[in-house]
């Protein structure tokens, strides 16, 4: 039996989205198979990426809050459900509970199983208008109009750098032969790709569905990202934060010289206009580089006179720290 998917993520069913993402980030880098590799991490990780696709997506969370795990199969038709719950709901085939109402419903008569004869099947085929199916439907016992495949879902983590700057990943289902899907350059952590043509079987000639891929980010060790912009923290020494000097600093489109200006203080911040993210039609972010001073540690009479001389009064200094 599948978990609770909030279970997974070990937060309550009310979490806002902030919540969640956290959640998911934390466990995340927790469970990476590159941080914590072995199959027990690894299966670990797809299920939180699994919870997370779910309740990060509105309308996906609102279906399992309503039906449960059979929301997320394929082909679930929710109308149908709730038609099947409001009136169906006695027919005693063994249904489980559907969604909060906790009225019985068969699963099968969701995806349009349940076989046998002058049942549900039939009378959802008659009203089948009411829920978007078969129009230019059955006349005369005709075949159906030609209709577009099911969608499929399906999701895929790369690399912080990958999904900055671009990427291919080669995908491949059972039984099917690989494919190369380019991931353009600006991807998120929860961004969808739609790949035409690659979902399931059109139905009575009618064209495939689509892959809708879900994108899942690692974090970086030192980038930060916020939207389109970049944050990295950059360590000086004392000397070049005191007389200032040029630095080598790495963006997505290489390394750049940068002044770090006299009496640079530890915190500092400057930007680097236009070198964070780029993504097509739009304004590419900024680099936000903060300066961090670093100080010598070993213990030397030279360095600690040196520091006695250079030292200020902390008193002084905090006088102005309040609540």
């Amino acid at each position: 039996m599948a978990r609770d998917l909030y279970s997974v993520l070990g937060v309550a069913r009310d979490a806002d989205e902030d919540t969640i993402k956290k959640a998911f980030r934390k466990l995340a880098v927790q469970y990476h198979p590159d941080k914590a590799p072995g199959k027990a991490n690894e299966a670990k990780f797809k299920e939180i990426n699994r919870a997370h696709e779910v309740l990060s997506d509105k309308q996906k969370r609102a279906l399992y809050d309503e039906f449960g795990e059979e929301a997320l199969q394929q082909g679930f038709d929710a109308d149908r459900a709730r038609f099947v719950r409001q009136y169906g709901g006695g027919r005693g085939r063994g249904g489980a509970p559907g969604g909060a109402g906790g009225v019985p419903f068969n699963v099968e008569e969701i995806f349009g199983g349940g076989g046998g004869g002058g049942d549900f099947g039939d009378l959802f085929g008659n009203i089948g208008d009411m829920f978007g199916r078969g129009r230019g439907g059955v006349r005369g016992g005709g075949a159906r109009a030609a209709r577009k495949g099911q969608d499929v879902e399906s999701e895929v983590t790369i690399e912080f750098v990958s999904a900055v700057k671009g990427t291919t990943v080669q995908l491949q289902r059972e039984g099917e032969e690989p494919m190369t899907v380019r991931i353009p350059p600006g991807a998120n952590e929860g961004s969808r790709i739609r790949v035409p043509g690659q979902g399931g079987p059109g139905m009575g000639g009618g064209p495939p569905g689509d892959l809708i891929l879900t994108i899942h980010v690692t974090p970086h060790p030192l980038f930060k990202r916020e939207g389109d912009d970049l944050r990295v923290d950059v360590p000086v020494s004392l000397g070049e934060a005191y007389f200032g000097t040029k630095i080598k600093v790495p963006t997505p489109d290489g390394e750049v010289t940068l002044k770090v200006p006299a009496h640079t203080q530890s915190g500092q911040v400057l930007r680097l206009k236009g070198k964070g993210v780029a993504r097509k039609g739009k304004e590419p972010g900024d680099l936000y580089v903060r300066f961090l001073i670093h100080v010598r540690t070993e213990e030397d009479p030279r360095v600690a006179e040196a520091v006695k001389e250079l030292d200020l009064p902390g008193e002084e200094l905090r006088k102005e720290l309040r609540f």
